[in-house]
């Protein structure tokens, strides 16, 4: 039998949210909003443990707290996500019923929301593995976000995959067992706004779930690392 994802999903089971669900149409999801009025807004895409996921939901926190008001629909509809029992073998059969590229209705529920109800005009996207994938597909079509950033996440199989619309930063690992150098270096050559950030060599020597190997090494950690780069990103693309 496979090993399980070698995740330990409960790292902050405990963690005390500061922001709120609420209901958009068939849709739940997670809102945190900033202290003061803001125009700016971050779409959070969870990666394949859900939207309730302690983990996602600090970093919508940890958005908000930087001045978004930051949000983290369940692109998974109510279905059961993946988890830390659950083996590898098993994935390809889960993933059959939770395409990522099958995420356009849900952005444009969400986008209506921020704008009808949240008073956003601009608008980013962040995405972690799975989620990286529905980045990138969106960022393929959706013309009304503004910046994007994937972790780990990438559309491999589209002759479409490099006409991104806007400002769009991928991070990979450079040991990943889904996405290999050759994917990264590949698309680094052709799409226009593709970033393949290299400066930071402890990101790199990790693997898919190199998030939580570093935190636990003492090492680089992403998790207070990426918002800086995040945040100059979104920045720019908001005043153009």
């Amino acid at each position: 039998m496979a090993d399980p994802f070698l995740y330990n999903t409960g790292e902050r089971s405990h963690y005390g949210c500061l922001g709120h669900e609420v209901q958009i149409e068939y849709l739940k999801a997670y809102v945190c909003r900033p202290p003061f009025s803001t125009d700016k807004a971050v779409i959070v895409v969870h990666d394949v443990f859900g939207w309730q996921f302690p983990d996602i939901r600090y970093i919508v926190d940890l958005m908000a707290g930087h001045g978004y008001i930051t949000i983290c629909p369940d692109f998974f509809k109510g279905t059961k996500p993946w988890t830390s029992r659950d083996h590898w073998a098993d994935f390809p059969d889960w993933m059959k019923n939770h395409d990522p590229m099958k995420v356009d209705k849900e952005a444009d529920v969400v986008l209506k929301y921020l704008k009808e109800q949240c008073g956003a005009k601009k608008i980013g996207i962040i995405g972690f593995s799975w989620g990286g994938m529905a980045v990138h597909h969106l960022m393929l079509k959706n013309p009304q976000l503004t910046a994007a950033v994937s972790l780990y996440g990438i559309v491999r199989d589209s002759e479409e995959r490099y006409s991104l619309l806007n400002p769009t930063f991928f991070i990979f690992g450079e040991k990943d067992h889904t996405i290999s150098l050759d994917q990264v270096s590949c698309c680094s050559g052709k799409a226009s706004f593709l970033i393949v950030h290299l400066s930071y060599r402890e990101i790199f020597v990790r693997n898919h779930f190199h998030i939580q190997k570093i935190r636990q090494a003492g090492r680089f950690c992403l998790y207070f690392s990426f918002p800086s780069i995040l945040f100059r990103l979104f920045n720019a693309s908001f005043l153009r």
